[in-house]
């Protein structure tokens, strides 16, 4: 969990760059404006941050802490198999907010219903066999101390 702490903290400055940078070239006066179409447009950023790091085996935070992504038998993991996981990640935090998008939830009832879930994902981990998230499991990867 100390990695995906220090994984999020690096992730402000890519987010930011990116987010700047549509701004600027979409000339986004209000925050509020373009909203949709800068999420599809972090989304994508961020697909490519992951999928291209972890097809080398680690991201920065990983590389830190000395853990290595790679494939069920021990090799390095392709670009697809790294967008995969991309998009199988995103069940830590789709779930409840789709869950939640009918009703007119206040931001302190999401971030309950939103942590709540991340921690049913995470303990989630312990009744696989080795003990992985789901994710990793689906996706046919592990993570490994490097």
């Amino acid at each position: 969990m100390a990695c995906w702490l220090y994984e999020g903290m690096l992730l402000f400055g890519v987010v930011f760059i990116a987010g700047y940078l549509f701004s600027t070239l979409t000339q986004t006066r209000h925050a509020l404006d373009n909203r949709f179409a800068q999420q599809a447009f972090l989304f994508v950023v961020l697909g490519i941050y992951f999928t291209w790091f972890w097809s080398r085996g680690q991201t920065l935070a990983l590389k830190t802490w000395h853990i290595r992504l790679v494939d069920n038998l021990g090799q390095p993991v392709s670009q697809a198999r790294a967008f995969w996981r991309y998009l199988l990640s995103w069940v830590w935090l789709l779930p409840p907010l789709i869950a939640l998008a009918p009703f007119k939830a206040s931001a302190i009832e999401t971030l309950v219903v939103v942590l709540g879930w991340i921690a049913v994902w995470a303990i989630l981990s312990r009744f696989h066999p080795q003990q992985q998230f789901w994710h990793d499991a689906l996706a046919g990867t592990r993570l490994v101390s490097s």
